[in-house]
């Protein structure tokens, strides 16, 4: 148990746990199973202050899950968790300060791209789908927990700017940003007003980073790694996001959130050279009860359209898609039920998808 005073009174604490069923017609084609499956993760969040205006962010998680939702991209649960199971373990840590009346700073060894960056790009909340996050985890924001060092700029006007790095081998041999390193260096503008965004997003990919599995086909996949990470293949990726809300919700008029991506990449043998994804999302809030939310979303995923060498430019039209309902139990037990499902996800037309998902969070 804790003891009073075990804490620091800078210091707060909360977290939530999640329980998730679901199923996927068509889940044995891509290679796991049909059967109903279920998740769980129990997540712990500290945040800690010794300025008034820093924060030290520390998550703690832990969790069990089924394989079939687990697989990228027919199906990744937005809470699934991916170490060790039954295993509370730091999952996210960094400290995050002021420099100045305008910047800000992050420095982490546990810490992905996004959570640097200059503003939020999407109001769309995935109900089943990971892979509709940011707008979708797309070429540029596909990311991973590594080391991380960030900083951003914010005007009094709506303008903004950030520039961050993730390193993959920051804590092995290969080294930080050395040329072995495995790294991902990612520069926002944005700007933001009330009712709308649009921002523009540039990622430097290097020595075959490869984290947008939850939005891609095999065939954007398929990157040269070199050897010992030396000559493997490096990427130039853009990503534009937008969206826009009514004033007041409650109505019909929906909040309208849209993502466009592109990657270029160089030195990848006969593999993909460009591929392109596209978003849209639909959030409706307060329409049947207060507090609740119908999500639509679609998108075309992660898919080759010029090819390296001798590659042969693959014939897929994959697109994934989800729907759901969400509401409030009460003020911390939140519901919500979704289907989703897809066509040509992974290698060929055989790789078509339905399902269905109920998902509980308690929050605390």
């Amino acid at each position: 148990g804790f003891e009073a005073g075990g804490f620091s009174d800078t210091t707060t604490f909360g977290g939530s746990a999640v329980f998730a069923i679901g199923g996927v017609d068509g889940g044995d084609t891509m290679g796991d199973s049909d059967s109903v499956q279920t998740l769980y993760t129990y997540t712990i969040d500290l945040n800690s202050s010794f300025t008034g205006d820093d924060n030290l962010y520390v998550r703690l998680r832990t969790g069990a899950n089924g394989a079939s939702l687990g697989n990228k991209p027919a199906v990744y649960h937005p809470d699934r968790y991916s170490g060790s199971t039954d295993t509370l373990a730091v999952d996210k840590i960094w400290y995050q300060f002021p420099l100045g009346e305008n910047f800000t700073g992050w420095i982490g060894p546990k810490i992905e791209n996004y959570y640097m960056y200059a503003a939020p790009v999407s109001l769309y909340k995935p109900g089943s789908q990971k892979a509709f996050k940011l707008g979708s985890a797309s070429a540029a924001f596909g990311a991973s927990t590594a080391t991380g060092v960030g900083l951003k700029y914010e005007s009094d006007n709506g303008w903004a700017i950030s520039s961050n790095v993730v390193s993959k081998d920051a804590e092995l041999t290969g080294g930080f940003l050395t040329n072995a390193d495995t790294f991902k260096w990612d520069t926002m503008l944005a700007y933001t007003q009330d009712q709308y965004h649009v921002s523009l997003t540039k990622s430097e990919q290097y020595n075959g980073w490869n984290s947008f599995s939850y939005y891609a086909t095999n065939g954007a996949l398929q990157i040269n790694t070199g050897h010992d990470g030396v000559n493997a293949a490096n990427a130039t990726a853009w990503a534009l996001r937008s969206y826009w809300r009514p004033l007041e919700t409650g109505t019909v008029v929906p909040e309208i959130s849209v993502g466009f991506d592109v990657i270029d990449m160089r030195n990848n043998n006969d593999n993909f050279s460009e591929a392109t994804s596209t978003f849209i999302g639909f959030g409706w809030k307060d329409i049947i009860r207060a507090d609740d939310k119908i999500g639509l979303a679609y998108g075309t995923l992660l898919k080759p359209t010029s090819m390296g060498g001798s590659g042969v430019l693959p014939t897929l039209d994959p697109s994934l898609w989800e729907a759901y309902y969400s509401f409030m139990l009460n003020d911390s037990v939140q519901i919500t039920p979704a289907v989703f499902g897809g066509n040509d996800l992974l290698a060929d037309s055989a790789d078509d998808i339905f399902g269905a998902m109920l998902t509980t969070k308690f929050k605390f």
